[in-house]
Parts: C-alpha cells; sequence; structure tokens
C-alpha cells in the first residue's frame, strides 16, 4: 500500500517543529548561562572616574579657581585627558606667568565617609605641588564643630623637593584666626616613582590613611560628618621650592579617582 503523502508531510512538519523548539530552548539556556557568568556589579563603588576617551567629563567634573592663584595661574587648557586612561595636570611657563589648573566634583558629587582612592604618578620638578583633597562647601562655617562644617581633607600632598616623601593633612574651623591643624609626612620608599595608589578611609569617628595599601597616618581630629567633594590640583608655590629652578612642562597624570562606601578587599594589599 503507498504511504499517505498528507500523513508522511504532517510527521514531517511536526519534527521540523518539534526540531526548532529544541533549538530556540538550547539557545535560550545558552543565553542565560551567558548571562548568569557576567559578574555582578560593583555594588560597593559608589562613584568614579576612569578618565578613558580624550575629554574632561564636564558631567563629573568643573575647572576650579581659574585665575591668579598663589604663585601661578589656573587655567583650563592645563588639565586634559592623554586617550591612554589617564588625566594629565601641567604646569607650563607662558610668558611671564606660569600656568598649571585644578579640577573638583563640587556640586556634581559630595559624599561623606566611606573609602576614598586615586591611583598617581608624581610630578617630577621642584617649584609646584599636586593633591588629591576632599572639601566641604560649608568649611568654617560653624566654627568648633567639623561634623557641621567639614574638614579640608588633603589626602596628599606631594612635593618633588622631598624625595620619598608624601604629605597628610587636616584643616579645620577656617583660614583664618580660629585655623587648625593636624598632619604628617609619611616616608614610602619608591613613591617618587611609578605608579602608587593612595587612600583614605572616612569613618565617623577617624580617617586612616594609606599608601599602595599600607597604612601610613590615622588621626581622631577634625572628623567632618558633612558631605565633600573632591579636588585635584597641581598647583605653584616657594613652599615646594623655585619654580624657575624647574624643567617645565611638568605634570601629575591620574590614573582613576575611586569612592566606596568601604574599603574594598583588593585595596588591602
Amino acid at each position: 500500500m503507498k504511504p499517505n503523502s498528507t500523513v508522511h508531510a504532517s510527521r514531517t512538519a511536526r519534527s521540523n517543529l518539534a526540531g526548532s523548539a529544541i533549538l530556540a530552548l538550547l539557545a535560550a539556556l545558552a543565553a542565560g548561562a551567558t548571562e548568569s557568568a557576567k559578574p555582578p556589579p560593583d555594588t560597593n563603588l559608589l562613584w568614579s572616574d576612569e578618565f578613558n576617551g580624550t575629554q574632561l567629563d564636564m558631567t563629573k567634573w568643573s575647572y576650579r579657581g581659574l585665575g591668579p592663584r598663589k604663585g601661578g595661574v589656573n587655567v583650563k587648557e592645563a588639565v586634559a585627558l592623554d586617550g591612554k586612561g589617564h588625566l594629565v595636570i601641567t604646569t607650563r611657563k607662558v610668558g611671564d606667568q606660569w600656568h598649571t589648573g585644578m579640577i573638583g566634583t563640587q556640586g556634581k558629587f559630595e559624599r561623606a565617609y566611606g573609602y576614598w582612592e586615586c591611583r598617581v604618578r608624581f610630578q617630577t620638578q621642584v617649584g609646584h605641588w599636586s593633591a588629591f583633597w576632599l572639601q566641604s562647601p560649608r568649611f568654617g562655617k560653624v566654627v568648633g564643630d567639623t561634623k557641621q562644617s567639614g574638614t579640608e581633607i588633603d589626602v596628599f600632598e606631594y612635593l618633588s623637593k622631598r624625595g620619598d616623601k608624601i604629605q597628610h593633612t587636616l584643616h579645620w574651623d577656617g583660614y583664618g584666626k580660629h585655623h587648625k591643624s593636624q598632619g604628617k609626612v609619611a616616608e614610602v620608599p619608591g613613591v617618587s616613582k611609578g605608579w602608587h595608589t593612595v587612600g583614605i578611609e572616612w569613618r565617623e569617628d577617624e580617617y586612616v590613611f594609606y599608601v599602595d595599601g599600607q597604612e601610613t597616618w590615622r588621626s581622631r581630629q577634625g572628623v567632618s560628618g558633612t558631605p565633600q567633594y573632591i579636588i585635584l590640583s597641581l598647583e605653584v608655590g616657594t613652599w615646594a621650592g623655585d619654580i624657575a629652578q624647574a624643567n617645565l612642562p611638568d605634570s601629575v597624570l591620574f590614573d582613576y579617582v575611586r569612592v566606596y562606601k568601604a574599603r574594598p578587599r583588593a585595596a588591602r594589599r
């Protein structure tokens, strides 16, 4: 007896449908596996700039203090990205002036407490100093109460004339007659060359400073309790030596700046 062509076609169609369904299921399972293989987002990381691209992210930063400041002149042109993942702030002599730069996150990112870290390669010449610092928009407004007014927290200031030494400083109660400060110059072998991480763990009752994952200083003085913003700067002044003796241009490079809820395990080297 000849096979029924209609029945044969129906079986073929069902077989094709079943095959398609199996392929679709396998594809869905594979996609699910790929999704599950992706690492979860880092919920500890609150804010960062990795300085990728060629333009400064103006949704995160603003230029600060444009014009004369101390022994130099802050200009926008002194701040750039090098296209290799670095922020570069450069001091140059222009005519009889020393041009340099400063940026900050005021009004764009402000926070109290957490762990704040940058990766940096310091400038090499005398006459200017680099800094990574946190400032309060209420600084000095309520003398004797840093929980309300905040504190200038210099996570680092680096002067090349000191070689392998880095400075941490706290300033509070304004810059006038009530001004108070405390700091430490820490010796860190090799810090004058290559890349280094510098961070601060800002707790409710103290600050703990780190260089390359190692504690360099801690203090319970002037502990701020108010949101503060980041400043990155390169400033000219005699405190750092005679800029006329510097071989310019000279730059400080930042690889990243990151802010975490708590000090990450990766930072505990």
